[in-house]
């Protein structure tokens, strides 16, 4: 049995929902109580996510620059930084909470996700 389901193609629309929800995720939930770090870089990140998607060798990108397993090694940088982020930067309370389960997400994701 094959674990990994989804695929390329459901990943970018994956992606580029997650770029969006990234950017506009901090307002909504009214992060930034312990830094505005919190914010902006979800929001730069965002960017970065849907500027990747646009560059990744799958359906629905404008340019297919990046290789499918050179995507999912950034996905999983991701991860491993919104993971550490919260340290680093000492963010507290929802603030917290949002990067460990963005980056929990993320590991699902890519864990989940078929190579082409």
């Amino acid at each position: 049995m094959n674990l990994r389901f989804i695929t390329p193609t459901l990943h970018g629309v994956a992606d580029y929902t997650a770029g969006i929800g990234l950017i506009i995720a901090p307002f909504l939930l009214g992060l930034g109580q312990s830094s505005h770090i919190a914010v902006w870089f979800s929001v730069v990140t965002g960017l970065a996510v849907f500027v990747a998607s646009l560059l990744t060798d799958y359906k629905y990108s404008l340019a297919r620059v990046i290789p499918f397993q050179g995507h999912l090694a950034i996905d999983l940088l991701v991860a491993v930084t919104f993971m550490i982020v919260p340290f680093v930067f000492a963010l507290t309370g929802i603030d917290a909470i949002y990067y460990w389960f963005n980056a929990t997400v993320v590991f699902l994701v890519v864990s989940l996700s078929a190579s082409k």
